[in-house]
């Protein structure tokens, strides 16, 4: 981390060297995330780290996903020891650990498509203005079954609801989901069935962003790891289903002071529990909505979730109680001021956490710059509005569909900003090929709709 001395990291180097004797470990995985927030991984034996930690681990990203030309390929990898675990289905003979990595280019700076580095800079920013930047997200998930050939079947795994406590292998499952993230060292909070039939939500602990999205990309890849030894499929797609709640990321997020960790969104004198920098955050994430949409939801597939009525918002928003608003705040507990916070519901989980939250934090910082002013909440349900009733409340919509988000986002300046020029130019070419692929394809539904009648 920056404010990591370099006597504490050789410390910390030291003890985790020495956990990795006394638990035999044979190998480390160096773990970054590509610009589409898939994790990506080099394996070297045990007896490495210690070199890789010192030097970095060199390796060739050219052929990840909208990191490198082949003419720029060469970087390293560089451990972060804060993030170092063992994987807790990968104990044995083969026990294996995970760090996640910082990536470098060969001068030794910090490599530009790199999505950590992304949320660093941003948060750096934060930093510079005295905040910290407290983020808690909402991962929701789907529980598959398995075709006897270990393919997945668009079939969910129980019959439950929401809230149900279920007595089939689903329950037993999220338990030794949650013992995996524990092992993993993330501090889980609930876990229950979601509204959807095989629909499911883990919460983990409320942290500073950085290690918030590194702990949510851990999170992805364990579920689907101890779903398959269960026989099973945990899926983040947004909306594999039509006619049923899709999965979304919710996300909670709170600026504190960084000198005294005291929560700057409370104010007790507040209608809603929140102070006027709070507001004024709010006011810059409803104006850059539309402009983060390709990030926060970043798939054709996460446009089917966006569409008014299944708990997912479409209107930009905010209000307490109304769940079709964009932002929502929660209800303070008594006597807990800390938990003042807003509650964004667009992004869904396909999304890269880094972009997300690094979006999400300039857009709020934007509006404390310039002391934007929030717009009166809406309580009622937007659902329910006409056209004509929208447009009296001053209220906008999400873009409709992918192409629509992506042309939002090459307009908006501080979201292009945010994300520098090599992951902007790289996360839009590798949307605009997924939009135009899913625009000419021919779907089971034209078939079904067309072939016979035309």
């Amino acid at each position: 981390m920056a404010s990591e001395t370099t006597a504490d990291r050789a410390a910390l180097r030291e003890r985790i060297l020495q956990r990795v004797r006394d638990e035999h470990v044979r190998f480390i995985n160096l773990q970054f995330t590509d610009v589409v927030g898939l994790v990506k991984s080099v394996t070297i034996p045990a007896h490495q780290f210690g070199d890789a930690i010192d030097h970095g681990k060199w390796f060739d990203g050219s052929s990840i996903e909208g990191f490198a030309r082949v003419a720029e390929s060469d970087m390293y990898l560089d451990p972060d020891l804060t993030t170092f675990a063992l994987i807790p289905w990968e104990r044995g003979a083969d026990t294996t650990g995970k760090v996640i990595c910082d990536v470098f280019t060969p001068e030794g700076e910090p490599f530009p498509g790199d999505p950590r580095h992304v949320l660093r800079r941003a948060v750096r920013e934060a930093e510079r203005l005295g905040f910290r930047f407290n983020t808690g997200p909402e991962l929701e998930f789907f529980l598959l079954r398995l075709n006897t050939d270990g393919t997945v079947s668009l079939t969910p795994h129980d019959e439950g609801g929401y809230f149900d406590l279920s007595t089939d292998l689903a329950s037993q499952v999220r338990k030794e989901m949650v013992n995996a993230l524990e092992a993993l060292g993330i501090t889980v909070e609930t876990s229950h069935h979601e509204v959807a039939t095989g629909q499911h939500e883990i919460d983990f602990q409320y942290d500073d962003a950085l290690r918030t999205a590194d702990n949510a990309v851990t999170f992805r890849y364990a579920l689907k790891a101890v779903a398959r030894r269960f026989g099973l499929h945990a899926t983040f797609m947004p909306k594999p289903f039509y006619g049923m709640n899709g999965s979304g990321m919710h996300t909670h997020m709170s600026l504190a002071d960084l000198a005294t960790g005291k929560n700057l969104f409370a104010d007790a004198s507040d209608e809603y529990g929140l102070s006027p920098l709070a507001k004024h955050f709010t006011a810059g994430v409803l104006h850059h909505a539309r402009g983060m949409s390709a990030i926060l939801s970043p798939l054709v597939n996460s446009y089917k979730r966006l569409v008014p009525g299944y708990e997912a918002p479409v209107y930009i928003s905010w209000a307490r109680v109304n769940r079709s608003a964009l932002i929502r705040i929660p209800k303070i507990s008594a006597g807990k001021p800390q938990s003042a916070r807003i509650e964004l519901r667009c992004p869904d989980p396909s999304c890269n956490p880094y972009l997300a939250f690094a979006v999400m934090l300039r857009a709020g910082l934007e509006g404390v710059r310039d002391q934007m002013q929030v717009p009166p909440p809406v309580e009622e349900n937007l659902y329910e509005f006409d056209a004509q009733m929208l447009a009296r409340h001053h209220v906008q919509t999400l873009p409709e569909n992918l192409r629509e988000a992506l042309d939002e986002l090459e307009r908006d300046e501080l979201v292009r900003e945010t994300l520098g020029p090599h992951v902007f130019e790289r996360f839009v070419e590798a949307k605009r090929q997924e939009w135009e692929e899913y625009r000419t394809r021919i779907s089971s539904w034209e078939i079904d709709r067309y072939l016979e009648i035309f």
